[in-house]
């Protein structure tokens, strides 16, 4: 399947676009790093945004205080979550546990 055929100015609109949601992303997972932001409050900003609903919990996780990668793969696989699993797709009982560990 090609992709769609844009327009020059579709086309630069999207990529600003996606930078933007690229630095947003980034923005977030600094907070998470430096306590800033927590846990709790990234989920409910997900809740209003579509661009952090499409996080992926594998690097929030890894970019929480005292997590790194090898801890949050450990915590996806005790809780269940997949590896491509993004803020949207958390299942209620994933996104309890996730809570109750970063509250």
């Amino acid at each position: 399947m090609a992709p769609p055929k844009l327009s020059p100015e579709q086309r630069a609109a999207a990529l600003v676009k996606a930078a933007e949601a690229r630095r947003l992303r980034a923005e977030l997972k600094g907070l998470l790093k430096t306590g800033s932001l927590s846990f709790t409050q990234l989920l409910d900003k997900a809740a209003e945004d579509p661009i952090v609903a499409g996080m992926k919990v594998n690097s929030l996780l890894a970019a929480m205080p005292g997590t790194g990668k090898v801890k949050a793969k450990r915590m996806m696989e005790t809780f269940g979550i997949a590896d491509n699993r993004r803020i949207r797709g958390l299942g209620d009982r994933q996104r309890d546990a996730l809570l109750a560990e970063f509250s």
